[in-house]
């Protein structure tokens, strides 16, 4: 596993060992990130369930300001943080072991808004669509902001979520399904 491009193209990452998680490959990883912003300029991002941290990485690598992590697993924290450190970006990083529901409630009481965000939980264990409300009902997303959701492929994303449109749809292989949703007006009262 590996950054794909931007500041920290080709630098290794370390990943987590056992079943706890499921690293995206390198080849979704450069295929979305064409697609969501080859790069960005700045912005706020959230990689919940972030397993190593690769795709909030990526996004860093990419110029994109800072990333929270979120992750319940002790050695997926370690990971994340490992990772953080040896491309030296822990000041452009907050680490969180905490389930995704509270994180999520804890962020939202700091009134922060993303520009990305980034969800890969395991497949069979997430309704994507309570996260999504939770995004939206408490304004986590800024205009235009991008929500990747990395899902099984028999859990199919709809095209047009509330204020979300699907920008791709695309299956990469075995279970492998992502949907990139951007939102298309303020959800700011």
């Amino acid at each position: 596993m590996r950054v794909i491009a931007g500041i920290h193209k080709g630098r290794g990452l370390k990943s987590v060992a056992g079943e706890s998680t499921r690293p995206t490959t390198d080849k979704v990883k450069e295929a979305v990130f064409q697609i969501m912003g080859p790069f960005f300029s700045g912005g706020l991002g959230l990689d919940l369930f972030a397993g190593s941290g690769s795709l909030g990485i990526e996004a860093l690598s990419r110029e994109m300001s800072k990333v929270i992590f979120v992750d319940k697993h002790p050695k997926a924290i370690q990971i994340i943080k490992e990772n953080l450190k040896t491309l030296k970006l822990e000041k452009q990083a907050e680490v969180y072991r905490n389930d995704a529901q509270r994180a999520l409630k804890a962020i939202a009481k700091r009134e922060l808004q993303f520009d990305l965000v980034l969800l890969d939980p395991p497949y069979k264990n997430k309704d994507y669509l309570k996260l999504l409300d939770y995004l939206l009902d408490n304004q986590m997303l800024k205009k235009n902001a991008i929500v990747y959701c990395e899902h099984d492929k028999s859990n199919m994303l709809p095209n047009t979520y509330k204020s979300l449109k699907a920008v791709k749809q695309a299956d990469y292989g075995g279970l492998v399904q992502v949907t990139i949703y951007q939102i298309e007006e303020s959800e700011e009262a």
